[in-house]
């Protein structure tokens, strides 16, 4: 189990309209409690860099206490390539921020071939059993707005149901939650965070990472907003408006 790590100077502040985003999600889907135990995800891309970075943020200035833990599941794609595990520059990147990252070998072949659906789902699975191995009381992922857009999308062009990913899922009966509390951030908003704290995302070395249905869903919203500038907000505003009556 990684060792925490005394966190370095206090990094400059987070611009005033992100940091009152991540509230407002924090604060309307009530996601964190005292005595918390958060997992937080992290692959090494600028979303869940920037997560980690956000909740150590918080943490400093939260009026409740709360813990935070780090972890990356290695797919072992790095040694097919012949680069350096992306952990130790995770590693590295978090250490400033008072966290330590522990590495876990993703369940089944490292590096074998699979789809997208199969790994996500084992992916989830391993976190499941880590979080309650471990007593974690919630998992925390670097998805953003952009992310539930995009899978509304993907679930409605492929999987045939109106539905996407929630801020805030409760699991096992209230043992477990899962938290997105950069829902409210576009991706763009995310990637000025990054630079903002100099985060270096690493690159991803899945050999499907760009040949998913999910990439599909995401260039068919850009191809909407050719037309439309503001989709996704009306998208997003819409996911929080269903009017139920009016649907089959």
């Amino acid at each position: 189990m990684p060792q925490p790590v005394a966190p370095a100077a206090r990094p400059p502040a987070l611009p005033r309209e992100l940091n009152r985003k991540i509230g407002l999600a924090l604060h309307d889907y009530a996601m964190i409690e005292a005595g918390d135990r958060l997992l937080i995800a992290v692959s090494g891309g600028i979303d869940s860099l920037a997560l980690a970075a956000v909740l150590s943020w918080w943490r400093r200035k939260a009026p409740i206490t709360f813990e935070l833990a780090a972890i990356t599941i290695d797919h072992g794609y790095w040694r097919r390539t012949g680069t350096e595990n992306p952990a130790f520059a995770i590693e590295g990147q978090l250490r400033p921020w008072g966290l330590a990252l522990r590495q876990e070998t993703a369940w089944g072949e490292p590096g074998a071939a699979q789809s997208c659906f199969h790994c996500a789902r084992d992916r989830r699975s391993q976190l499941f059993t880590i979080a309650r191995d471990n007593g974690h009381t919630a998992i925390c992922f670097g998805h953003h707005r952009d992310d539930l857009i995009d899978t509304f999308f993907l679930n409605l062009l492929y999987g045939g149901n109106v539905s996407t990913m929630r801020p805030k899922q409760i699991l096992f009966d209230g043992r477990l939650k899962l938290l997105r509390p950069l829902a409210y951030l576009s991706k763009a908003e995310v990637c000025t965070i990054g630079r903002l704290w100099a985060l270096r995302p690493q690159p991803n070395l899945c050999p499907h990472a760009d040949d998913s249905r999910r990439q599909t869903a995401r260039e068919i919203v850009a191809a909407i907003e050719r037309f439309q500038p503001d989709a996704r907000l009306a998208v997003f505003s819409a996911m929080k408006n269903v009017r139920a009556d009016y649907l089959p």
